[in-house]
């Protein structure tokens, strides 16, 4: 394809994402990606066309460990935010697909109201990729679903470790689901998820589990009060909530627009999300050293016997790593 017939191509297919055409979204989702490079280059086009119309949603990561409802949560907030009027997109960041098949494709049935909706969009992540690579992809989906009109992004993290310190730097607040359990669960928390999270929420909270519910909010509350919150403008709250009957939703929400307005005045909000697109600038600059190291064969030679010569001691790291940066300069 020539390069003026591929702008013309880029236009026409730019306009109908904007458009909202929902098939166009999918279809520019599936291109960007693709590992094909005339592909990637079509792709970047049409990210740099759409940009100017990226940017004004509100982006949610939410995170929690199997079997705490994210699914079922993800439903009941994403039909709640249609009932407001607005348009929600899913978006998944998931490391281990490549094994699992990725969780969200089976989420899509537990997601029986929102992937009904019109106004509901759910993507998993791609099939296979590092961490880097899919969270890119998800970033860049993430300004497709903008551009197309989605004025809310929730972004769900089905992977663990790193991927919710990658999901936390690329949405606006992060969200982290637990169990009732109090003592119990908060012996197997995560001391960096809860620095992460803008807010704790424990599901379930109905029944026979209230209680159990309020206990363990009053642990997760005195656990966040001896840590330093990374905001000087916002202290992560506790709530509880059922994702099964509804209760508590419109009040998860709600923290999440009170986050915006307590950070938004200091510029602390487009502070953020600027630190982010340098970030992101960074992983992306990465995944091509990395893609130039794997994919030119000459190059591929020499890592592996700089490899070999540091593996046998006859360099040492730093001088191996010189030589390989050498080769990617």
């Amino acid at each position: 394809m020539n390069s003026a017939r591929r702008t013309g191509d880029i236009a026409h297919f730019a306009s109908e994402v904007r458009s909202g055409h929902r098939a166009a979204l999918a279809r520019a989702i599936t291109l960007i990606e693709s590992r094909r490079a005339d592909h990637q280059a079509s792709a970047r086009a049409l990210v740099q066309d759409l940009l100017p119309e990226t940017g004004r949603a509100i982006r949610v990561g939410i995170t929690g460990s199997p079997g705490v409802g994210k699914s079922t949560t993800i439903d009941a907030l994403g039909m709640y935010l249609i009932e407001q009027g607005h348009k929600v997109a899913v978006l998944a960041v998931d490391p281990s697909s490549a094994r699992t098949g990725g969780s969200i494709l089976g989420d899509k049935t537990r997601m029986a109201r929102l992937s009904a909706e019109p106004d509901a969009f759910i993507r998993p992540s791609p099939s296979s990729g590092t961490l880097g690579g899919v969270a890119a992809k998800t970033r860049e989906a993430m300004l497709l679903c903008e551009a197309a009109g989605f004025d809310v992004v929730l972004v769900e993290t089905v992977g663990i470790g790193q991927s919710e310190t990658a999901v936390c730097d690329m949405t606006d607040f992060f969200l982290a689901l637990m169990l009732p359990g109090a003592g119990d669960e908060l012996q197997g928390i995560k001391k960096g998820l809860v620095e992460l999270a803008d807010m704790i929420a424990i599901n379930k909270a109905d029944g026979d589990n209230i209680k159990r519910a309020n206990l363990a909010a009053g642990e997760y509350r005195a656990a966040l009060h001896i840590l330093t919150p990374r905001s000087p403008n916002w202290q992560p709250p506790v709530k509880t909530y059922s994702a099964m009957t509804g209760t508590g939703i419109a009040e998860l929400w709600q923290a999440i627009l009170d986050h915006r307005a307590a950070t938004t005045p200091s510029g602390e909000f487009d502070a953020r999300r600027r630190e982010q697109q340098v970030k992101w600038m960074w992983t992306l600059l990465e995944d091509r050293w990395k893609a130039k190291l794997r994919s030119d064969p000459a190059i591929r030679a020499k890592v592996k016997s700089t490899e070999a010569a540091v593996a046998e001691g006859s360099i040492t790291p730093t001088l191996g790593a010189d030589r390989v940066a050498e080769l990617i300069g």
